[in-house]
């Protein structure tokens, strides 16, 4: 039986993929770059859907959470885009706030930056731009959203939990309709019926259901 490399196998060649690596290692520097021009400021960032309209609950409580907290000093980051993040960074630029951007290039018709930024930078590789929103804040604030906004919410606490980030960072999840349901199943198959994590673990996140409930528990 034939081998094949796997350069073969995923249709690269040899200098394709050490291109790439240099692309990402790049991407790295870059970014770690961009997200020390607001080292040693207070920051929060934001996930949460981007197909949610201005008529929406979650982005009217969105934007107004970016007001507060832009009025009591903090930059906010998003995610960049449409819906939630946009609702984010539109309150916080309109609180004459430092607003900022951290998005991700999925061509033409998604990862077009919202017109509420003061600075942004664009990756092509998620993983790059996952870490910058992980190291970019000491607060992470999940309003409902898809597998976008879910990968993200297990990503940070799984970095706090194993201690990979600072165990001081605060997890709010904003509307207790959405996030109830995920805890009460974390609780009841994930830690009681498969053991899976510990009942500390479940305390490493608050649900809270306002923009004004979220301000209060980031000071």
């Amino acid at each position: 039986m034939k081998k094949f490399s796997f350069f073969q196998k995923n249709n690269y060649s040899k200098n394709d993929f050490e291109w790439r690596i240099f692309k990402i290692m790049a991407e790295f520097i870059d970014g770690f770059d961009f997200i020390s021009s607001f080292e040693g400021k207070k920051a929060v960032t934001i996930f949460g859907s981007s197909r949610v309209l201005p008529n929406n609950k979650n982005y009217k409580e969105a934007e107004k959470l970016g007001k507060i907290l832009a009025k009591k000093g903090f930059v906010v980051v998003t995610g960049g885009e449409s819906g939630i993040m946009e609702a984010a960074n539109k309150g916080a630029f309109g609180a004459e706030g430092e607003s900022v951007g951290i998005n991700i290039n999925l061509g033409k018709k998604r990862g077009v930056s919202n017109s509420y930024l003061h600075k942004s930078i664009c990756f092509d590789h998620f993983f790059v731009r996952k870490v910058m929103l992980s190291f970019a804040s000491s607060y992470y604030v999940f309003f409902p959203g898809g597998y976008g906004t879910l990968d993200e919410f297990f990503e940070i606490i799984t970095l706090v939990q194993t201690k990979k980030i600072d165990q001081k960072v605060k997890i709010i999840l904003v509307g207790k309709e959405y996030w109830e349901g995920l805890k009460n199943w974390l609780k009841k198959e994930v830690f009681k019926k498969q053991k899976a994590i510990e009942e500390k673990d479940l305390d490493l996140f608050v649900i809270v259901d306002s923009a004004q409930e979220a301000a209060k528990l980031i000071k």
